[in-house]
């Protein structure tokens, strides 16, 4: 396991278009899909990181909580599933389930969505303003495996409040850190060197 930081992709920066497949219900989910939402979420993950399991049981909670309040989210999966098969669209739909994630939970096979947001890590969190414009890229909390800080996702709250009540963003932002996406053979980006 190789622990990654979060490239920071730059604020401002627009939300790169995606349609990706959701596994749970087979219907194909774009941005388009979150049009009108007065912000949006959008979280690289998967199923077998470690750093995922840690704050999935709260993501889930933070992302019910903030969706009666107009948050958008969607999760994306874009680890390479030859070398990560528990990573793989049938599993993907059986932890939405066992999570009862009240989001998309979308699989992104070619990784171009991964490389479209710079995304490095498992969790990687990105949220967008109503316009669709970065205002946070970095972690959800402090918490880490191990490391005895309760999961609060005060971060990431701190980022979403602003939003939802039309104030700016804190701009120091720190990465999030977690496992490496798990990149297909020749398929790596060239945003790391």
């Amino acid at each position: 396991m190789a622990l990654t930081p979060s490239t920071m992709l730059e604020l401002g920066t627009p939300a790169p278009d995606f349609s990706l497949p959701e596994p749970l219900t087979g219907k194909t989910v774009g941005l388009r899909d979150f049009a009108g939402a007065p912000a949006l979420l959008v979280v690289f993950m998967c199923n077998h990181c470690p750093y995922v399991k840690h704050v999935q049981h709260e993501l889930a909670a933070f992302i019910r909580e903030y969706q009666e309040r107009g948050l958008a989210a969607v999760g994306i999966s874009s680890n390479d599933v030859t070398t990560h098969p528990d990573d793989g669209p049938e599993f993907m739909a059986e932890e939405a389930r066992r999570q009862e994630y009240t989001f998309p939970y979308l699989y992104d096979g070619s990784q171009a969505v991964a490389k479209a947001y710079r995304a490095a890590c498992t969790p990687d969190f990105f949220l967008f303003d109503g316009e669709r414009r970065l205002v946070y890229r970095g972690q959800f909390d402090g918490s880490r495996p191990g490391n005895d800080i309760p999961v609060s996702g005060e971060a990431l709250r701190a980022a979403v409040e602003a939003v939802l009540a039309g104030r700016p963003v804190a701009a120091e932002q720190v990465p999030s850190i977690g496992c490496n996406i798990k990149w297909q053979a020749g398929n790596e980006p060239d945003y790391f060197g």
